[in-house]
């Protein structure tokens, strides 16, 4: 199967050769990677057997995706400053932060910037006919409005000023609505990818009726444009999100990511149990855990004991991490996971002597 069919059937709940694969690294494990398989960065991915391409065209390009050096500082287009530190890029200023809620509403969103973000899809597309396409139009709604406006002022604006921020909350929506709907129209994607981070370690950043209120509505238009282009929907929030799991379901979505397993309520087998008839799954991996801490016989016992639970009836799972695979993290617990997932370590380094091939 190619990684498109593999990725399309999973999420059909068909039969796939193997599970799915969309591995996340922390910056400095892809660094000791592409130097131990003596490949570029960039096609670490493409190594290790992935089967998602993905590009962000919202602001978690500045998050994830710019390439800092440490130390240096950027302004995004939304006029967010951005520092790189310990191998991230952190907000270190919010452009509304200190305005008053009438000088805070003049804010405008960088429309104007649309067709240059959407630009960041290119390199993907001549892929598309092997690999599963994703576009990133997060952070959608919540995430959005309060790194324009910081999260300490972003939450007291939820209980002081809930007019500034439901005006606020609502264009952010708009704004990913409208990256939503010109990928549709421009790409030949598979899957829209959304998100806010909304779950803390022990409960959500909000009350659910909160969130019901001032986050789901707006969050619903973003994915009724996948919903009407066919194409699947995925959502990512860290944290303890178990409570909004039944509407995220009701407005249509179709995977959620990534199943923090040791906060409340986040168990991914028992997510499974109660919502697999419903939703397909991306995440699961222990990156706190088993997967940088365990032997490499624990973490094949606990990667075969999370991909048989969640493939039960037929599928419906993307084998992923919980976070970013840490540094920390053993090159042999690596290909232990992989191993165990289908892919085995000759296989990840033929694939590396053919990229090096190709650069000859």
């Amino acid at each position: 199967m190619t990684s498109k069919q593999r990725v399309h059937a999973a999420l059909e709940r068909k039969p796939v050769d193997r599970v799915p694969i969309f591995m996340w690294y922390h910056p400095d494990t892809t660094v000791r990677l592409a130097k131990l398989l003596e490949v570029p960065c960039g096609r670490v991915a493409d190594v290790m057997g992935d089967d998602v391409r993905q590009m962000w065209v919202n602001n978690n390009y500045d998050l994830a995706g710019r390439d800092l050096k440490d130390g240096e500082h950027y302004t995004d287009i939304w006029g967010i400053e951005w520092v790189r530190e310990d191998s991230f890029n952190q907000i270190v200023r919010s452009p509304l932060t200190d305005l008053t809620p009438e000088e805070a509403m003049k804010y405008e969103f960088p429309m104007e910037k649309v067709g240059e973000l959407m630009e960041r899809m290119l390199p993907l597309l001549p892929s598309g006919d092997r690999y599963f396409i994703g576009c990133d139009v997060s952070p959608c709604v919540f995430e959005m409005y309060w790194r324009l406006r910081g999260m300490e002022q972003g939450m007291m604006d939820l209980a002081m000023e809930p007019e500034m921020a439901a005006e606020l909350l609502a264009r952010s929506g708009a704004f990913s609505k409208h990256l939503a709907e010109v990928a549709c129209k421009r790409f030949p994607i598979d899957w829209v990818w959304t998100g806010d981070d909304v779950g803390g370690q022990e409960a959500m950043m909000m009350s659910p009726d909160m969130w019901r209120e001032m986050v789901k509505p707006h969050l619903a238009e973003v994915f009724a444009v996948a919903n009407r282009n066919d194409l699947w929907v995925a959502y990512h929030s860290d944290g303890a999100i178990h409570d909004i799991i039944p509407d995220l379901i009701e407005i249509g979505l179709d995977v959620l990511n990534p199943l923090q397993g040791n906060c409340p309520g986040m168990d991914p087998l028992d997510l499974k149990k109660e919502f697999g008839d419903r939703l397909a799954f991306m995440g699961g991996v222990d990156t706190q855990g088993v997967l940088p801490h365990g032997t490499a016989a624990e973490v094949r016992a606990a990667t075969e004991r999370l991909i048989n639970g969640m493939t039960t009836h037929g599928g419906g799972f993307i084998l992923a991490a919980s976070h970013s695979v840490p540094p920390e993290t053993t090159d042999e617990n690596i290909f232990a996971m992989y191993e165990v997932a289908g892919i085995s370590r000759q296989e990840i380094f033929d694939r590396a002597a053919a990229v090096r091939a190709e650069r000859k």
